[in-house]
């Protein structure tokens, strides 16, 4: 058996006493792109943070590369919702994309030219080159998603962890980071990334798992993505639409 990615195993998670995730079963493995999918309020969200601990957990919890997350930190990397990052700090897009560098760097170490050479370069990836002294408060909703990516890729991961890098952005950002993206899937990362396009994560990635609170099915999205496991984690009359989309 291959090594998985990462693994969610038995994780639930309740904010007070309203239940968000139960008994979550995951399996990401090694080199796969995998879309977490699901209606609004399945969890989808707060599923990738309980697994990096950014939000606590009642039971269960996440391996990486089958390693605690605090071994193996700098293989996986994260890309937050832009909306949930208080964009007012004022520094460059430059100074934010060298920050992904700070984690192989030491304690009392300062990015220099290396880092600032491997930060425009991927800059460059995701076609921000030119917006290196911008101030990151002054971009567009795309734009911010674009820094996020590229301060992830400076900073080497194996495995990228994105919560929704799609949402609310304009075409071009939407094609510049789905073009990284197939980039690095097709060079043997592995990726795990939030969406709420069922039709479009049928076109890009190779494992799927519908959410709803509960996994309804994870594994190959040609496996997962039936008309019953559509139906059993949306309305019926939603998952009809969504599956003759998924088909046509």
């Amino acid at each position: 058996m291959s090594e998985s990615a990462c693994r969610a195993a038995g994780l639930s998670v309740a904010y007070r006493a309203d239940p968000v995730l139960e008994n979550v079963d995951m399996t990401v493995p090694e080199g796969a792109f995998m879309g977490i999918v699901g209606p609004n309020g399945a969890g989808k969200s707060t599923l990738i943070k309980a697994m990096l601990g950014l939000v606590p957990t009642l039971t269960g919890g996440a391996t990486f590369f089958e390693q605690p997350l605090d071994r193996v930190r700098r293989r996986v990397g994260y890309m937050p919702q832009s909306t949930s990052v208080d964009w007012d700090f004022p520094t460059t897009v430059l100074d934010v994309v060298t920050m992904g560098t700070y984690g192989r760097l030491g304690w009392f170490s300062r990015p220099g030219k290396r880092e600032r050479a491997d930060a425009r370069e991927a800059m460059a990836r995701t076609d921000i080159a030119d917006l290196a002294d911008r101030q990151i408060g002054a971009l567009s909703g795309g734009q911010k998603q674009r820094v996020f990516l590229a301060r992830m890729l400076v900073a080497q991961p194996d495995l990228l962890v994105m919560d929704e890098p799609f949402a609310g952005i304009d075409a071009r950002s939407q094609n510049a980071i789905l073009a990284v993206l197939l980039d690095l899937h097709q060079r043997g990362h592995s990726l795990l990334m939030v969406h709420h396009d069922l039709a479009g994560v049928a076109k890009v990635c190779d494992h799927v798992t519908l959410l709803n609170r509960q996994v309804i099915a994870s594994g190959p999205t040609d496996e997962v993505y039936t008309r019953e496991n559509i139906r059993a984690a949306y309305n019926v009359g939603e998952a009809d639409d969504a599956f003759a989309e998924i088909i046509s």
